[in-house]
C-alpha cells in the first residue's frame, strides 16, 4: 500500500495536475492560484476536523516560536505554486519538470550551506555536475533558465522551512493554506473574472483544484509511513519524468540542445544522488540529506 500510495502522489503531481491546469486556459494563473488557495484550505479544513473528531490528528498545541516559519512557508509555497501555473499556462511544461529535477539537489546544497550538513563526495559531486549543466547551458543560449530555477529553489526552501518546523502534513499544509487565503480572497473580490453560464465546467475545474492539491499530500504523507526514505526519495523522479514525457509527447514542446544537454548532466547528477542514497541507507550513520517527507509538492 505504501507504494501504491506514492505512485498515486507522484503520478497526480506529474500528469493529473498539469492536465487539469492545462484545461483551465481561459483563466489566468493569477487567478486559478487564488482559487486553488480558497478550495485547498475548505477541503483541508473539513479534512482536518474529520480527523480531529477522531483523534486521528493532533494540532501542534501549544503553538512554538518555530511555528511562525510557517509564515515563510506559506510564501514559499505560494510562489511555487504561481509560478507552476505560469509554465504550465504559457507552454513550460519542460522547464517545470526541470525545476522539479533540480529540485532535490538544491535541498542538499541548502542542506550544506544552511544547516551545516557535511556533503559526502559523491553528494558534492552531484551538486558540482547538475551546477555545471546549468552553468552550460547558461552560455550556450546565453540566458539563465529562470523559470527552472525558481522553481527548484522556492520548493527546496519551502522543504528546508517545513524540515525545521516539524509539524503534520495536513496541519501544515491547513496552516499555509489559511495564511495565503486573505490575500486570495482579495484578489477574487478586487480582480474578478467574467462568468458565463458555458463555463460552468470551467468553474467546476477550478472547485476541484482543491482536491488535486490536498489528495496527493496525503497520500504522500500516507506513503511516507510506510515506504522506507530510500524508496520514497528515488519514486519522487517519477513526478518530473512524466512532465517531460507529457510537455514533448503530448503538447509539442522541443527540446532545444542546450536544454538537452543539461538535462543529460541533470540526470548524472541525479544517478549519482541515487548511488549515494542506496549506500547510505546501508550505512545509515552517514545517511544523506533529504528534504522533509511532509514537504508538499505541486
Amino acid at each position: 500500500m505504501g507504494l501504491v500510495y506514492a505512485l498515486a502522489a507522484y503520478l497526480s503531481w506529474g500528469l493529473v495536475v498539469p492536465i487539469h491546469f492545462r484545461l483551465l486556459g481561459a483563466y489566468s494563473p493569477n487567478h486559478i492560484l487564488a482559487e486553488r488557495i480558497v478550495w485547498s484550505s475548505l477541503f483541508a479544513g473539513t479534512l482536518a476536523l474529520i480527523l480531529a473528531a477522531r483523534h486521528r490528528l493532533i494540532l501542534p498545541l501549544p503553538l512554538r516560536p518555530r511555528h511562525a516559519l510557517l509564515l515563510l512557508s506559506a510564501a514559499m509555497i505560494g510562489v511555487n505554486w504561481l509560478i507552476y501555473l505560469y509554465a504550465v499556462s504559457s507552454g513550460h511544461l519542460l522547464d517545470a519538470s526541470l525545476g522539479y529535477y533540480i529540485n532535490p539537489l538544491v535541498s542538499v546544497a541548502l542542506a550544506r550551506v544552511v544547516l551545516g550538513e557535511r556533503l559526502r563526495p559523491m553528494q558534492a559531486a552531484a551538486v558540482a555536475v547538475a551546477a555545471a549543466g546549468v552553468g552550460v547551458a547558461v552560455i550556450w543560449a546565453g540566458e539563465l533558465p529562470l523559470m527552472s530555477l525558481s522553481l527548484a529553489v522556492s520548493f527546496a526552501l519551502y522543504g528546508l522551512v517545513r524540515k525545521i518546523v516539524g509539524v503534520d502534513a495536513l496541519v501544515g499544509f491547513l496552516a499555509e493554506t489559511l495564511l495565503l487565503l486573505p490575500a486570495a480572497v482579495v484578489w477574487l473580490v478586487l480582480t474578478p473574472e467574467p462568468f458565463l453560464p458555458a463555463e460552468s465546467a470551467g468553474r467546476a475545474l477550478l472547485m476541484l483544484t482543491g482536491l488535486t492539491t490536498a489528495l496527493p499530500l496525503i497520500w504522500f504523507a500516507a506513503a511516507a509511513v510506510r515506504l522506507r526514505l530510500t524508496t520514497l526519495g528515488l519514486l519522487q523522479y517519477v513526478a518530473p519524468t512524466c512532465l517531460l514525457g507529457l510537455s514533448v509527447l503530448a503538447y509539442g514542446e522541443r527540446v532545444e540542445p542546450h536544454r538537452a544537454l543539461m538535462l543529460a548532466l541533470i540526470w548524472v547528477a541525479l544517478v549519482l544522488y541515487t548511488i549515494d542514497a542506496l549506500r547510505g541507507r546501508r550505512n545509515p550513520v552517514s545517511a544523506p540529506v533529504r528534504s522533509d517527507p511532509d514537504a508538499m509538492r505541486v
